[in-house]
């Protein structure tokens, strides 16, 4: 009877286990950005058009940025990316219209908000908006100085810009929403 119940024991305990390897599997899943999800579905036809924009200035050289127009069957998606070319690879945030709107609104209020930080005079600070997809603008500001930044993506390395000033962030994100508005207004007719 004994060796019954320690069999059924162990048997519970594997089942259980099997079950949380499962779920945690499904948690693990990397979760599709928007141009993912828009770019992604199977049985569609797809077309990119890319309108290229001035360089992004960053602490360290220079980011390619251009407004991607995606059609994918009846849908149209417009998207601001900003490329960084490393030496072995590179790194791509691709900001939806409507997150690029926020992050436009976030970016004055950061501005803002670096000037009355900067008074403070924290050992570190920083200050940051994050999209749903991962995209981070912000601030930090150690032993006195300000540095911007941008990371591009949520996931990996070397995926971060440093920019001098919150303006040539906000000038280039201006320059997009533009870019996007013009396309739009263009087609409409």
């Amino acid at each position: 009877m004994q060796k019954k119940l320690i069999i059924l024991c162990l048997a519970f305990t594997f089942y259980a286990l099997q079950l949380k390897a499962q779920d945690t599997k499904k948690e693990a899943e990397r979760i599709k950005t928007k141009m993912e999800a828009f770019t992604s579905k199977t049985g569609t036809i797809t077309k990119f058009t890319d309108k290229y924009l001035p360089k992004l200035n960053t602490t360290y050289g220079s980011a390619e940025t251009r407004v991607r127009m995606v059609k994918s069957g009846s849908l149209t998606g417009y998207f601001y990316q900003i490329v960084k070319e490393s030496k072995y690879s590179g790194t791509t945030a691709s900001i939806e219209y409507n997150d690029l709107i926020e992050v436009i609104k976030a970016i004055k209020v950061l501005k803002a908000d670096a000037i009355k930080d900067a008074i403070e005079n924290s050992d570190y600070l920083e200050n940051k908006f994050v999209t749903t997809d991962g995209f981070q603008v912000g601030y930090f500001i150690s032993n006195g100085a300000t540095k911007w930044y941008l990371t591009l993506e949520k996931y990996g390395s070397d995926n971060t810009l440093f920019i001098d000033t919150g303006d040539i962030i906000e000038t280039a994100f201006s320059e997009a929403k533009t870019k996007i508005d013009d396309i739009k207004t263009q087609l409409s007719f």
